[in-house]
């Protein structure tokens, strides 16, 4: 085996280690439990976990409605003259009234918060979902610096060993003195830009673990060969559009929506308000029970606000098609571009391979003093930086897919995605 083949042996062997912690497919990911635990303490999901308590005690005053017992209570003193004198006497009265909600209004205010409670539901799961985002970006972000700093640590051994070598002839006159001090800069460069790279990557784990406290990026990370999408567009198209969450609060809030216009509709039929009272005049002389009853008269008011209910219905719909539509163009972004990442990860690892092929039989040549010191530096260099592009694409065809499989809940099991195969 080549040294080119054997250090990118070694790498994939690097990487692969703890991977039976998870299963094959996602072992370059961190355990599904931790990111779940992460996720449902991360910020936003526990702000949209509290909207979901507001509506929830929302629903609770709706069904309940907001009418409640009035108690009127009176005072009086009626003066009555009598020739020749006249008398005063106390009276009093009291009565309880309460205005009532007709039995449809009822059932639309209870519809109407079940659907606020539903749409809260489904902006928990668009936060979790955008979360999940977050926390891939950020993983693979480290990971590309991860990456870096263990082929700049091989390039590193590869010169130091190029140093040895050249020492070697140097000593035994085979090749000038220039040629060592040559060697030796080019290995100083590696290390400079390997401490470059290792301080990049302990940035972007800072920041990874500052985002989702309690996500720990191992010291060592399993890697996985990018896969193929094999499935159809219109297979991603329509699961990622049946369970996206932004799409599916949208549908809800038409749904809420299109419930306040009938309740709006219904209010311009004013609920009657009806009570019982007691009197108590001339002293006690006259005692008085009886009902009453009261029913406002509607006016332009309540036509203008079912007015405005039909106008934010047609606010919501237009919503929910931007919303279609926008997730439509990320899945076609998202699909082709993975589709496109892996092809491109497979014409840079084959690129790669044949770059540390020419690196390995450039070394060799110098060794048999058929090649120069500067070829074998050369050679070196690109090697290195196609191994790096080759790296990189990799990693960005393995997130693609991965972004992918997230988006359909194929990766990590997103909130509500029972709720929603219900629905």
């Amino acid at each position: 085996m080549s040294r080119g083949n054997a250090l990118w042996a070694l790498f994939a062997a690097c990487w692969t280690v703890g991977a039976g912690a998870q299963q094959a497919d996602f072992a370059d990911l961190p355990p599904e439990s931790q990111v779940i635990a992460v996720l449902e303490q991360y910020p936003p999901v526990l702000a949209a976990q509290a909207g979901i308590q507001f509506e929830e005690a929302n629903r609770v005053r709706l069904q309940a409605g907001v009418y409640e017992f009035n108690l009127r209570a009176d005072v009086q003193n009626r003066h009555v003259t009598v020739n020749p004198g006249s008398t005063n006497y106390g009276e009093y009265g009291v009565a309880v009234e309460r205005p009532v909600r007709l039995p449809s209004k009822a059932v639309l205010d209870e519809r109407i918060g079940e659907e606020g409670v539903q749409v809260a539901r489904f902006t928990r799961g668009a936060a979790f979902h955008d979360a999940s985002r977050r926390l891939l970006q950020l993983w693979f972000g480290w990971l590309r610096e991860y990456a870096a700093v263990k082929q700049w640590s091989q390039q590193v051994e590869v010169l130091r060993q190029q140093v040895d070598i050249t020492a070697k002839r140097v000593r035994a006159g085979d090749a000038p003195r220039l040629e060592l001090n040559l060697a030796e800069a080019a290995a100083s460069q590696a290390e400079t830009s390997a401490l470059q790279a290792q301080t990049r990557e302990a940035i972007a784990r800072g920041e990874l673990q500052q985002t989702f406290p309690g996500l720990r990026a191992p010291q060592t990370v399993a890697f996985v060969p990018p896969q193929p999408v094999t499935e159809a567009f219109e297979y991603w198209r329509d699961r990622i559009v049946e369970f996206n969450h932004e799409i599916a609060r949208a549908r809800e809030e038409v749904k809420r929506r299109q419930v306040m216009v009938s309740r709006a509709r219904a209010d311009q039929t004013p609920d009657p308000t009806v009570g019982v009272r007691y009197m108590n005049e001339f002293g006690g002389a006259e005692k008085i029970t009886g009902m009453f009853l009261s029913v406002p008269i509607p006016g332009e008011a309540r036509a203008a606000l079912s007015q405005a209910a039909v106008a934010q219905v047609g606010a919501a719909t237009q919503q929910e098609l931007a919303a279609r539509r926008i997730v439509s163009t990320e899945v076609s972004n998202a699909y082709f571009g993975a589709v496109g990442a892996y092809e491109a990860s497979q014409k840079a690892r084959a690129a790669a391979d044949a770059m540390t092929r020419n690196a390995d039989l450039t070394a060799r040549a110098y060794q048999l003093g058929e090649s120069s010191l500067n070829d074998v530096l050369v050679a070196r260099r690109l090697a290195l930086e196609s191994g790096l592009a080759s790296r990189n694409a990799q990693l960005q065809a393995q997130e693609s897919r991965y972004r992918l499989l997230l988006d359909a809940h194929l990766l990590w099991p997103l909130d509500l995605g029972e709720e929603h195969e219900q629905r």
